[in-house]
Parts: structure tokens; sequence; C-alpha cells
């Protein structure tokens, strides 16, 4: 990643809106009478669970993709932002949902999948499975920037309100013709770029996040033992922003009687959007209905 310094002292005093559920977020009926929440990540979009939700819809889930909150608003919107804004957004999809199918398994990618199994933990006999993919934990990755372990320095100062990350080649893809698409527009981007933000993402991370992921890493490791809910993690061996370490990590810590643990051999970070997305798909639709992985 790229930094980026802006000093613009009049953000620190702009007011965060509310935000209730997303309006461009979206859902898609099924009929098996089962219902999966899918959960985007951290300055990402729904869009990148788009394969997935329709490939589920097919096999009769309904399927809720919400947007998290002050995702799609100005940069300087999101990057005051608390991680607990965006559980928050996970939550209220369940809530207006709970009740009415007889079953919900949720999914997330990377802070999603975190975001996912706090879900999991408040409603602890209410949620029936979690697919974890690519969860980050850790910034660990083989194309993570060397000057990651110096960023807690920043969190506590008024710094973190004025650096930025770039996007950088892979973007989280292996697969050459999406990352082409994703370069053409992140290369010509700068910090006020919305255009196609609803489709790609941000092609800045503000460092205030960065430091919303860490405390919502701290909350959920306090919480890891208390997990029981049926679990799958499913990461790539090569991914390039976190580890295998990540899924490794919550497999040994959760106390689930059914926990799994799935490596892809031909993708990066966003799996669910890459080379193997179909068999991330079928995994997950495989967990869902009960049947054993079979490596």
């Amino acid at each position: 990643m790229a930094v980026t310094f802006s000093f613009n002292w009049k953000n620190l005093f702009k007011k965060v809106p509310k935000t209730d559920l997303p309006d461009n977020g979206y859902e898609l009926q099924g009929q098996n009478g089962d219902a999966i929440i899918l959960i985007h990540g951290m300055t990402g979009t729904p869009h990148e669970m788009r394969f997935l939700a329709n490939y589920l819809n097919r096999q009769g889930y309904t399927v809720f993709c919400p947007r998290l909150a002050n995702h799609g608003a100005p940069l300087h919107i999101l990057q005051m932002s608390k991680w607990q804004d965006f559980y928050q957004t996970v939550r209220q999809s369940y809530l207006q949902i709970r009740g009415k199918y007889k079953h919900v398994y949720t999914g997330g990618l990377s802070m999603g999948a975190l975001l996912a199994l706090l879900l999991a933990d408040e409603f602890k006999d209410e949620i029936d499975g979690v697919s974890c993919l690519s969860p980050t934990l850790f910034y660990d990755g083989w194309n993570s920037p060397w000057y990651r372990h110096f960023l807690p320095l920043a969190y506590n100062t008024p710094l973190k309100y004025f650096f930025y990350f770039k996007e950088e080649p892979p973007y989280g893809i292996k697969n050459e013709a999406v990352r082409s698409r994703i370069h053409e527009f992140y290369s010509r981007a700068d910090l006020h770029s919305m255009e196609q933000v609803h489709q790609y993402g941000y092609p800045f991370f503000p460092l205030t996040l960065l430091h919303q992921l860490q405390k919502l890493v701290k909350h959920l490791n306090g919480r890891l033992h208390e997990i029981a809910t049926p679990i799958q993690l499913i990461q790539a061996k090569h991914d390039d922003m976190s580890s295998e370490r990540n899924s490794q990590f919550i497999y040994n810590r959760v106390k689930s009687p059914r926990k799994e643990l799935v490596f892809l051999h031909n993708s990066y970070h966003i799996i669910t959007a890459d080379q193997e997305r179909n068999a991330v798909a079928m995994h997950m639709q495989r967990f869902f209905s009960g049947q054993p992985y079979k490596s």
C-alpha cells in the first residue's frame, strides 16, 4: 500500500450521520425457508458478495447483503466510523428477519467474517452456522507493507485522521481480467473519487479504520472461546493481505463441536470474486446443508 497524507482539519468536526439499513444493499428471495446474511469487508461493497449471493439463491436460500454503515459515503465520513457502527448494520439486518426463517446462516469476507462471528456470539442459539471467508485478524499476507508494525504508534494521535493507504496491485485478486478492471479505476483515483466505489470499493483505506479493526479484533478475541456455533473457515494459501494463520487462530479458539478449515490454492484475498469463487460457493452450500468436508 502507498501512503497518502491529506490535511483537512475541518473533517475532524464534521458530524457522522446516522445510517439505517443501507439503500444499496440487496436481497434475493428463495424458496427453501432458510436465509443467509452475507457481509462484505471494510471499505468494500455488497457487490463483492454478488456471485455467492446468486449461487446460494439458486440453491433455494433467501440471501441478504447489507451495505455496512457509511460505506458509499464520502471518505471523510467513512473514516470517522466505529466498528460498532458496522456491527450495528449486521445486527439490524438479522433483527429484521428474526423468527421468519427455519434456519439463519451468515458469512463474511475479511472484516465481515469477524462481524459474522460477533453475530453468532450474541445470538448463540439462533444463528445456525457461520462461514468465515479470508478472516482478517492480522494484516500479515505476503503483500502487507513493512511499515504496518509501526502503525499503532499513530493510533492514539491526531495523525490517524490524515493518513490514508492507497490500494496497490494485486488488490486481493489473482484473476488478471478482474484485476485489470480494478486497476483501471484505482490507478486514476484520488481521495475524493466516488466513481465506481459502489462496484469496486474505496481505493483508499483511512488509518482510522485500521485502528477500528484493531479494536474489533481485541473485542472478538475475548469472545472466541464462547462461540459454539458451527464454523467454517475458507482462506487462500497465498492470501496477499492476511495469511492462513488468521483462520487457524480462530479454529483453535472457538469451542464449536463442528468446525472446518478449507484452504484454496489459486486465489488471493478476495476469494468471493477470484479464481475459485465457484468452489467457495459450493463449500458454503455444502456446509450450510450439513454435509461434511472431505479434503
